[in-house]
């Protein structure tokens, strides 16, 4: 029988990035299969400590393993911000995510406005982790790191990814197919962090 393990959510990006680079080998639910199901304040100072927090409120509240990440973007010339705020730099979260990820892109290249490209290094940030109801279980990270373009460029991925650009590959984060960006990103790096460690707790039975 395979565990049933949560991924805490509501980002479809995410549980889809999650579940193509985890498998099959455990079933997968998200925060849409449960009711009345409280969200947990993100009001931590670091992406390691949000994601702890998330992970344990949400396993308790569910009674399954559950995964949860933190991450966000990290602009070198605003003094690391948006960082833990990245969801919500714009303001409140929306429903309309796609509304609001144009918003939270708007302001990063408002603020960035004549801030020459050799000064506009960023970095995308991850933190993983993966909690019973009583403890956590394992924890990873990741990073990536970039410049922030002049503009939206690509259709691709979500968040800040069109205007994430990866000098190496000559493109932005939204340029690349998912595949691609899972073998480089912030999150792609965490999730092959935490891929093996998972699966070495499965196969002894948690």
């Amino acid at each position: 029988m395979k565990r049933e393990i949560l991924v805490a959510t509501n980002n479809p990006g995410k549980i889809a990035e999650l579940r193509q680079m985890l498998g099959d080998d455990t079933e997968w639910a998200s925060l849409s299969d449960f009711e009345n199901i409280e969200g947990i304040q993100e009001d931590g100072r670091t992406f390691a400590e949000n994601a702890r927090k998330k992970v344990l409120g949400y396993a308790k509240q569910t009674g399954l393993w559950t995964i949860a990440d933190d991450s966000g973007l990290c602009v070198d010339a605003l003094g690391g911000k948006p960082g833990v705020r990245s969801a919500r730099f714009s303001g409140q979260k929306q429903k309309n995510r796609e509304l609001l990820d144009h918003k939270n892109m708007k302001k990063v290249l408002e603020l960035l406005e004549g801030v020459p490209t050799e000064k506009r290094t960023a970095r995308f940030v991850c933190h993983l982790t993966l909690a019973s109801p009583e403890k956590i279980l394992i924890g990873t990270g990741g990073k990536l790191e970039g410049r922030i373009a002049e503009e939206e460029i690509g259709s691709n991925g979500f968040g800040y990814d069109p205007i994430f650009f990866v000098p190496a590959l000559g493109k932005t984060v939204a340029q690349l197919s998912r595949e691609d960006k899972n073998k480089i990103s912030h999150r792609g790096q965490a999730i092959r962090k935490l891929k093996p460690l998972l699966a070495k707790l499965l196969q002894s039975g948690g």
